[in-house]
């Protein structure tokens, strides 16, 4: 491999490590460093489990990006370790179908490109996923292909290919400024010593305004809740009987999984608009109105689940754009820095296919359009899977 140029990669989560190893290939040397622990507790991509789904309404971009996500994890399994649980996922709603509704929209799209889903009546669903309550949600989607990927674990193996594969890796190494010659970013100060690079990439998720201010307002860190319960009849929630799971998902923004094999417990959480903060934030802990809104929802769903034991809570930080789509570009009044942000709860499945996305346009290549520079950002649906 003849070695090029250098890269300084700021963030090992999922953009971070993806972005690493693609630019490694293409022959540059690459250093990646992160504030915290390998992997971040604190940072999206970490947590025990993260969903791997094809379905986005009827938007063709994002889906196609889910199915090569879809395909990345598959390898993943192959290459490096088993941890992409291929259990299918549910999506269901509380009432009968409908055309314009998310789950109606993926359903045609999928039939359009091919992909097999299956439609569950209410007491096809009580009967076959017994855990929900059948009065519920009387309508369903089931695709068996997706599912969920043990996230923390699964960055630490990717780190780990990081270091094999000759790539700089270092952790607890926050950046704390960038460098500059003249209006160009040429480094970036890590941990009180300034790294030279030919490019700056950063993928620093909810922090990433902290070294970028001009894009506050254009991305927002906001807290999710996570919980992670015990069930009392574990074996109702086995992924046979429990797969990964959105309950009338884009009204209400509940999801969750089966049965963690090593854990044992069921995580559920809410992919909707959050609460506004700094991830470092004290209030970054979940509140008592959020937990109530969790028990609600876990009794009327699924009623044997209702008694579990509450085991550990916590905040998901989210890099949220209003119109929901990723950050991946040049910033145009700072040469030689790329930011690769803008998660909004729903880039992880994606997996090794943002890496090739985000070099290509450290090399120079134009931008999606979706995804480029922007100084404001109107709401929008484009995860139609979120409640907003």
């Amino acid at each position: 491999m003849t070695v090029r140029r250098h890269a300084l990669v700021a963030g090992a989560g999922i953009f971070g490590v993806s972005t690493a190893r693609t630019l490694r290939k293409r022959g540059w040397n690459v250093t990646l460093v992160d504030p915290g622990p390998l992997p971040h507790p604190d940072a999206a991509s970490t947590d025990i489990s993260k969903i791997v789904r094809s379905e986005y309404g009827d938007d063709a971009v994002y889906t196609d990006l889910a199915l090569r996500g879809l395909d990345a994890w598959r390898r993943h399994n192959r290459d490096l370790a088993p941890r992409f649980h291929e259990t299918g996922v549910l999506f269901a709603r509380r009432e009968g179908p409908r055309d314009d509704s998310f789950e109606g929209r993926s359903f045609t799209h999928a039939r359009w490109r091919g992909i097999v889903q299956e439609v569950l009546d209410g007491d096809a669903l009580a009967t076959r996923f017994p855990a929900w309550n059948p009065a519920a949600h009387r309508w369903a989607l089931f695709n068996r292909s997706g599912g969920w990927v043990e996230s923390g674990a699964a960055i630490g193996d990717l780190v780990q290919r990081c270091i094999a594969e000759g790539i700089t890796v270092r952790g607890n190494a926050p950046v704390t400024a960038l460098a500059h010659h003249g209006e160009c970013v040429r480094g970036a100060v890590v941990d009180g010593v300034t790294v030279e690079a030919d490019a700056v990439v950063l993928c620093l998720g909810a922090w990433t305004t902290d070294l970028v201010p001009s894009l506050r307002g254009v991305l927002t860190a906001t807290g999710h809740p996570v919980f992670h319960l015990r069930p009392r009849a574990p074996e109702r929630f086995v992924w046979e009987r429990f797969p990964v799971f959105g309950a009338a998902i884009a009204e209400t923004g509940w999801y969750g999984f089966p049965l963690h094999p090593t854990g044992g417990v069921v995580k559920v959480a809410r992919h909707g608009a959050g609460r506004e903060m700094h991830p470092s934030s004290p209030d970054r802990v979940v509140n008592a109105d959020e937990t109530a809104a969790m028990w609600r929802f876990v009794g009327e769903t699924f009623p044997s689940l209702s008694d579990a034991t509450l085991v550990r809570t916590r905040l998901c930080m989210y890099s949220d754009a209003p119109d929901g789509h990723l950050l991946v570009d040049r910033d145009p009044t700072q040469p030689g820095l790329v930011v690769a942000a803008g998660d909004a709860g729903h880039a992880f499945k994606f997996g090794a296919a943002l890496g090739p996305i985000v070099a290509d346009v450290v090399e120079g290549a134009a931008p999606m359009d979706r995804w480029a520079w922007r100084t404001s950002a109107q709401p929008s649906s484009a995860d139609a899977a979120r409640a907003r």
